[in-house]
């Protein structure tokens, strides 16, 4: 099985496009940015999008890729006075040589109007960002998972948090320096009373992770280092604040799945550092590998989990689940290989009680291009756990592969596809900003 590295995810060429570490290793990929699998419409495509009935779906921007104007987001956008923020994981060269570039921060109007606000040079200023943006009385803040400095991974250096004005002005906010304070923030940040929140997935004093705070002036503190085993490790989501309390997951660690690595875990842990582990997931029909954040809905906290190994027709292939503050899970919906969709990297948003998401692969269409498994969907679920699938890619000008979640702006829901959309980058299509109709 051939792997293919794009940033945040592994993807892999096979029977299915799995993530993560090296399609059946035991850690997330560290890889730089490549390609994805070529999409395609064949006849077969065609007639099973033709199936899915009237389409209330429509692509907003198709990237070009490269030099242009970015290639390859994998961040959900954020909305801010009506004009949609976002970035590319790819594009625009990059000082280390690599071909599909450093990345971009981009604005796009909701009518489609895009614009690049800022091309990563692939130094100190960072590169690879693979974080969702968040505003802060009007200066977004985003992370890059590389760049800052010359330590941690070779000269890749450990990634940075950075500055952006609405009109492209960026700055480093603060570089991480070495593995002991962190190292590849993945994850978007949240603001807490002025205070910065986020989790780095390597560094710490085990390598497996920390969570870490950082003042208003750029001071870093870690808060917590996971030592994997029951308490976890390798955290690929952000956190969020429930009454002063931040939760999160981590990607393995916690025990089960038939190694010492463990399914993932869901903890909590207080501004001052204090952390508890509230669910450990036992992977099967539990769920394994939250790679995913969370969202509450009247106090209950919401998302995914998502196996890269062991997806097929029988199951294994993510879930959606339900978790309280005090560690009660309850599995809603488990994905198959099929039409309802497979892969649910991302997480999920709540529009009047009703929960939305993207699976990476699976759908209606059942090939991409030569590739079994599905392009991707984007799906409804309430909370009582009835799933329904309100589109699926057919990896050509609609898009192929969201690795991002969903964002609501404007009474609809905008996101992004990592591939397709045109002809370009390799032949796989460098990704496209989308929208449904409510």
């Amino acid at each position: 099985m051939k792997t293919l590295r794009l940033g945040r995810y592994a993807l892999c060429t096979g029977v299915a496009v799995a993530l993560l570490a090296g399609c059946g290793g035991s850690q997330p990929p560290t890889g730089a940015p490549g390609a994805i699998p070529p999409f395609g419409t064949s006849g077969m495509a065609r007639e099973n999008a033709a199936r899915q009935g009237p389409q209330f779906f429509r692509v907003l921007y198709r990237f070009a890729g490269g030099r242009h104007d970015g290639q390859n987001p994998q961040a959900s956008l954020i909305d801010v006075n009506g004009t949609l923020y976002g970035t590319t994981a790819a594009g625009d060269g990059c000082k280390h040589g690599y071909d599909s570039g450093c990345g971009t921060v981009f604005s796009i109007s909701t009518s489609g109007s895009e614009k690049v606000l800022y091309r990563f040079a692939g130094g100190s200023d960072g590169w690879l960002p693979v974080a969702s943006l968040i505003d802060r009385n009007g200066t977004l803040y985003g992370t890059t998972r590389y760049g800052g400095g010359s330590g941690c991974v070779e000269y890749f250096g450990c990634g940075t948090i950075y500055t952006i004005s609405a009109s492209g002005t960026e700055k480093v906010f603060y570089a991480f320096q070495s593995n002991v304070n962190g190292s590849q923030p993945l994850a978007d940040l949240i603001d807490v009373h002025g205070t910065l929140y986020g989790t780095t997935y390597l560094g710490g004093a085990s390598y497996l992770g920390t969570v870490f705070s950082l003042s208003k002036r750029g001071v870093e503190t870690v808060l917590h280092s996971f030592a994997g085993g029951a308490d976890g490790e390798y955290p690929y989501a952000g956190l969020i604040d429930i009454k002063g309390t931040l939760y999160g997951t981590t990607w393995s660690g916690g025990g089960g799945c038939g190694s010492s690595g463990g399914c993932g875990t869901v903890f909590s842990i207080s501004t001052s550092g204090v952390e508890k582990v509230i669910y450990r997931f036992a992977g099967g029909s539990d769920g394994a590998n939250p790679n995913a954040g969370l969202t509450v809905v009247n106090g209950i906290m919401y998302s995914t989990t998502s196996p890269f190994i062991g997806c097929g027709s029988g199951g294994g292939c993510g879930t959606v689940y339900q978790i309280s503050t005090t560690g009660k899970e309850k599995v809603l919906h488990q994905f198959g290989l099929g039409s309802d969709g497979s892969q649910p990297i991302a997480g999920l948003i709540n529009v009047n009680g009703k929960l939305y998401g993207t699976t990476q692969t699976g759908g209606l269409i059942s090939e991409c291009g030569k590739y079994p498994g599905g392009c991707g969907t984007v799906y409804s679920v309430t909370t009582g756990g009835t799933e329904k699938v309100l589109h699926s890619f057919a990896g050509s000008s609609d898009g192929a592969y969201p690795l991002a979640g969903l964002t609501y702006a404007g009474g609809r829901p905008y996101g992004t596809t990592a591939s397709g959309g045109t002809s370009g980058c390799g032949g796989a299509g460098c990704g496209t900003v989308f929208t449904l109709s409510p």
